[in-house]
């Protein structure tokens, strides 16, 4: 018997930021969301993640979360405060991830001098992040499980540790929500899983217009950035996410240290999201791909080498501008939206001698993406700061699949899928990948605006 499932597109869709999707069968009253992130480096992002929700939070029984990035996990202390009290379910790294993410954010809201964000600060209350933990629940990648009509289970999505595809079987029709895809392959984790059965595709679109430059051209170009700075004797800026990035960077730079491919100088990380965030990838190894459990093998921790300093509170990280040059600093957040990669950029960026280095996607308004785009000056903190430090990016340490890629890994399901909403990406991102599926593949895709609804025939 043909039933259907109502799918709303409720953030996530128009921008790169803020997943939230809710599908419910409305015959049995059965509603769940697929993340409840926050929505990021947009004009009116602080508007968007304090209205209310579109649905009633109370109503909604059961919360899937794809992976620990607050752009998909940021709103759940704002979800729990307005009433949901359902069960939390994702892969165990993402809880754990999840926990320092929010309780981070709660952080940077609770010492805002902005009045109206120390409010929206109390939602992140330590009680709703307890409320938050206490009905998250875990399943592994590969173990499926069944919530009343719907068969769900975790595959390896490739972009974070612990990320998830999540496939739902209902009624026979297998509907699947990429979150984020990793840029397989990945120098950690294992590569993105290929389905080739689904019914219905909501996939992810940030890269959607455009390729990275080939994989193995990042590591040199990342190898060569850091030889000029110590040539130059300057100070090297990395502007990295916590999550993800960062692990990466640190695991190809212990490569090129051991390697004698770099000389020895002073690497600061200075972020103590990233350096608690790193010990859950130590914790959760068996979720690495093989060459890297090969190296926790032989070399234990994959994430230290010789040079490498663990920056701890913030007069630690003040104290970096006394330190002489050659120096690297490795700090969040990696569109240069917050963190203590701005205190640095304030300091450095002047200096011609200087260099920044950006290693993905910058959001349209962030710091980071004038900096990209070649301003002149950027207001950090209220004041001018001239840029003439110089740019190098490198888009290839992304951690989303490119234009390319996305064609790819919908090819692999072209005999099966019946309609692909492309979200999460700009307008024109989003616009641009269903084109090249409507050309490369004859298949219907269609980019979705924020509110609307989908009907799924199953």
């Amino acid at each position: 018997m043909s039933k259907k499932l109502k799918l709303t597109f409720c953030t996530g869709v128009d921008t790169v930021t803020g997943a939230d999707y809710l599908l419910e069968d409305e015959t049995s009253s059965f509603r769940v969301l697929v993340d409840c992130g926050l929505v990021q480096g947009e004009i009116n992002a602080d508007e968007l993640n304090n209205a209310e929700f579109s649905y009633d939070p109370s109503t909604i029984d059961v919360l899937f979360i794809t992976h620990a990035h607050l752009d998909h996990i940021g709103r759940i202390p704002r979800l729990i405060e307005a009433g949901f009290k359902g069960k939390i379910y994702s892969t165990p790294p993402t809880k754990d991830l999840a926990l320092f993410m929010i309780e981070d954010e709660a952080h940077i809201l609770a010492h805002s001098k902005n009045d109206a964000v120390k409010e929206i600060a109390k939602i992140y209350s330590e009680e709703n992040i307890k409320k938050m933990m206490a009905c998250w629940e875990t399943v592994p990648y590969h173990t499926p499980f069944k919530i009343k009509d719907l068969d769900v289970n975790f595959k390896i999505s490739g972009h974070i540790l612990g990320s998830a595809l999540i496939e739902f079987m209902y009624n026979g029709k297998k509907i699947v929500f990429t979150g984020d895809l990793g840029n397989s392959p990945s120098p950690i984790l294992p590569d993105c899983e290929f389905i080739n059965d689904a019914d219905y595709l909501i996939m992810e679109s940030v890269y959607g217009d455009r390729n990275h430059e080939m994989r193995d051209q990042r590591k040199i170009i990342l190898e060569h950035t850091i030889q000029d700075a110590i040539k130059a004797r300057a100070t090297l800026m990395i502007p990295t996410f916590s999550l993800e990035r960062t692990q990466e960077l640190l695991y190809e730079i212990d490569d090129l240290v051991s390697k004698g491919r770099i000389p020895y100088v002073p690497f600061y990380l200075d972020s103590p999201l990233a350096i608690k965030l790193t010990d859950v990838y130590k914790k959760y190894d068996d979720y690495l791909n093989t060459e890297a459990k090969e190296m926790v093998k032989k070399h234990n921790d994959i994430f230290a080498f010789s040079g490498l300093k663990i920056v701890g509170d913030a007069e630690e990280s003040k104290n970096i501008i006394r330190m002489p040059n050659p120096k690297i600093i490795i700090a969040g957040s990696g569109m240069s939206s917050g963190g203590r990669i701005v205190h640095h950029e304030h300091n450095y960026l002047p200096d011609p001698n200087n260099i920044i280095l950006l290693t993905g996607y910058q959001s349209v308004g962030t710091l980071g993406r004038y900096i990209q785009e070649g301003a002149d000056s950027v207001n950090i903190n209220g004041q001018k700061v001239l840029v003439r430090a110089k740019m190098v990016m490198i888009s290839g340490y992304s951690g989303h699949k490119d234009s390319d890629g996305l064609l790819q890994f919908v090819e692999a399901m072209q005999e099966s899928v019946k309609k692909i909403y492309t979200v999460m990406g700009e307008p024109k991102s989003s616009m641009f990948l269903v084109q090249k599926i409507r050309d490369n593949l004859g298949l219907d895709a269609y980019a979705p605006t924020r509110g609307e609804v989908a009907w799924l025939e199953c």
